[in-house]
Parts: C-alpha cells; structure tokens; sequence
C-alpha cells in the first residue's frame, strides 16, 4: 500500500498542472462562448453566439473552405506519404537517407518562412508561372493568389509539400515493423509491387493510417498559418479558415471574444466527431 501510495505523488504535480493549463482554459473558453460584451463587461447571452453562426455568411465560407482543405488535402497528402514510404523502404534504393531527410525537412522549416517562399514562387511573375509559360503548358499566367479557386490551390499544394514528409516517416517506421518474409512470399507469388502496396502494406499499417489521419484532421481543422500568410484569406475571403476566423474576431476586428469563443468550440466539435468516425471506420475495414 505504501509503494501504491508513494507512486500517487509521482503523479500528482502533472495532474494538478494539466487540470490548471489544459481543464480550467477549456471550462473558461466554453463559459465565455455563451457571452456577449466588451472584453471588461462580457454578460452571459445563452446561445445567442451560436445562433448568429446561423446567419454569418462569413463564418459559413470559413466553414466550407476548411472542410475544402480537409476533404482535398488530407486524403492527397497521406496517400503521397504512403506512396513515398513504400519506395524509400526498398532496401535496393541507393541515397534512401538522402531522400528521406529531402522529403522530412519542410514540416522543420519555419511556417512564415516557407509560406512567403510560396507566395513568391506562384507569384503572377513567380518560378511556377515562368516554368509553365515556358514549357507552353498554358498560355497566360495562372493568378495564383487573386483567384478564388487558383488561391486555394495554392493553400493545398503548400500544406502537402509541408506535411506529406512527416507522415512518411510514420509509415516507414510501420513498414519496418513488418515481416520482410511476407514481402518474399508475395514476390515468389508473382504479386506485382503495387499488389504487395495494397494488400499487405496499407492492411498492416492500419494503426498508423489512423493516427496520422486523425493528426492531419486536426491539424487542418486549425489551419492557420499558410493561410494567414500566403493569401491573407483573399481574395474577397475565398481562402479564409475558420482558425483565421477566430483571429479576425480577436484581433483584428473589434474584439468579440465571445462569438470567437463559440466559433472555436465548433472546430472542437467536428474534431471530435471526425476522430470517432475515422476510428470506427478503420476499425471496421
């Protein structure tokens, strides 16, 4: 009982410190979404936050433009990151290090940094826009930041440079847990390479699917930075998140913590029901 008890205080200071930096922020957070006010004078206003999402077409246009990112960018970036998984894990390959670390090295590069590269690279006179012109792949250049659906483009293609290297390395620490033996087996079988990659690659990486689809789920339901840095939201909020939504409100426009708050807690709300769903679906398959 004394060595149960002893154990108790080990965990005692982390418990006290999440329950003060993770539990009361959040209770707080919830209690400001349902009021209304000046920051010094904020009156409790029931669910009058949640019913003016209702009508806010700008909220709406966050909401849809997240869900764009989500639906396009995350399934294209874990498949791009299994892809290059599989072929980095070929023990054959020559210069594999070097490949891995090329595709790894964007998720370590600074958010604001690479953003303003991005957005000189697919400038109207950028790198991307000459090389096509170039090439007489089109035939004016692309307006990559000043056109609606071109600017959101943009905003996927700089999330999946970003990010498909660091869900590779998860898969190729699974792929590295698996029996070289099956791979043999399917070789004298005759199974071709990309055979192997769907019935014996994805189905043994279930776990890591999951964990890296729910991150990746997360991670663009709070999509910011690009955003904020790349586009500004533009043009006329055809690329605005519901993460810069919340800034805007805080910061930028007169500070209306309250309906900021409300706004948050729906990004809360959809992380937690896609994570249900995406787990009960792997599980499932």
């Amino acid at each position: 009982m004394k060595k149960k008890s002893s154990g108790n205080y080990f965990i005692l200071l982390p418990i006290v410190l999440i329950t003060l930096l993770v539990f009361v922020p959040m209770v707080s957070g919830l209690l400001t979404s349902f009021k209304t006010g000046i920051p010094i004078d904020m009156q409790f206003s029931g669910l009058s936050n949640y019913k003016r999402m209702l009508s806010d077409t700008t909220f709406k246009k966050a909401l849809f433009n997240t869900f764009a990112y989500l639906i396009f960018q995350v399934p294209l970036m874990l498949f791009l990151g299994l892809v290059f998984a599989q072929m980095l894990n070929d023990k054959k390959l020559k210069f594999r290090g070097f490949y891995r670390t090329a595709l790894f090295l964007p998720s370590i590069t600074s958010l604001v940094s690479y953003s303003l590269i991005m957005k000189s690279l697919f400038g109207q006179t950028g790198f991307v826009n000459k090389i096509l012109l170039d090439f007489h792949l089109i035939d004016q250049a692309i307006p990559w930041l000043t056109h609606p659906i071109w600017a959101k483009v943009l905003i996927v293609i700089a999330i999946t440079w970003r990010w498909t290297g660091y869900n590779m390395i998860f898969y190729i620490s699974g792929l590295q847990n698996i029996d070289p033996e099956i791979y043999e087996a399917a070789d004298i079988d005759g199974a071709s390479k990309i055979q192997q990659f769907f019935s014996i690659s994805i189905p043994n990486l279930k776990p890591v699917i999951l964990f890296t689809t729910i991150t990746s789920t997360i991670g663009t339901l709070q999509l910011f930075d690009e955003v904020q840095n790349i586009t500004k939201g533009g043009p006329a909020n055809s690329t605005i998140t519901l993460s810069q939504y919340i800034y805007n409100l805080s910061y930028k426009f007169t500070p209306n913590f309250g309906y900021a708050a409300a706004v948050s807690f729906v990004i809360v709300f959809f992380i937690v029901v896609l994570s249900i769903i995406q787990k009960r679906v792997i599980k499932e398959d």
